[in-house]
């Protein structure tokens, strides 16, 4: 990365540490950051109708996350982002993002990819809940992402692979045996 772009990148990203278990955008509001993950592990959740969490994206360095459609449209989010570790972040506003962006090519065409990148796993994600069993989703989730087994807590695991504790855990007996 040139020079400048790094000044740039120093000059608009705040670094930002955040306890565990902290909500650190809340629904019904618009997401006020973008936030890079150096280090730690958050979720974005939501509740259902019956008042359960539903966590929907479980995110870990390096990466990007925030309610993104809410953020770029400056819209209300009906999601919840919560720190589950205590988290290293990057934090940039819009408003920041946008002079970022005209500013810099590279940091333009970074920001379409991870927006870009965003969309396909949301589309795949989709895709595999619909039409993969739960112990399928689960083995798939272990191959993908062996390290949030290690540091995130099985509710949200659960929760996140469309089933609750109890199915979960009973795959995970049976794939032990």
């Amino acid at each position: 990365m040139p020079p400048s772009e790094r000044k740039w990148c120093l000059q608009y990203f705040e670094p930002t540490l955040f306890p565990k278990n902290r909500v650190i955008e809340e629904e019904g509001m618009i997401p006020k950051y973008l936030y890079f993950v150096v280090s730690g592990y958050l979720r974005l959740f939501h509740y259902n109708d019956y008042g359960d969490e539903v966590t929907t994206h479980i995110n870990c360095p390096p990466g990007f996350i925030t309610s993104y459609i809410n953020f770029i449209n400056q819209t209300k989010s009906n999601e919840n982002l919560e720190c589950i570790t205590e988290c290293k972040l990057l934090k940039i506003s819009k408003n920041n993002l946008d002079i970022l962006t005209e500013k810099s090519t590279l940091f333009k065409n970074f920001s379409i990819s991870v927006f870009q990148q965003s969309l396909v796993y949301n589309d795949n994600r989709s895709k595999e809940l619909a039409t993969l069993i739960g112990k399928e989703r689960y083995r798939k989730f272990i191959k993908d992402y062996p390290h949030i087994l290690q540091n995130v807590p099985l509710q949200y695991i659960a929760s996140f692979l469309g089933m609750d504790p109890k199915s979960l855990s009973r795959i995970r007996k049976e794939s032990h045996l």
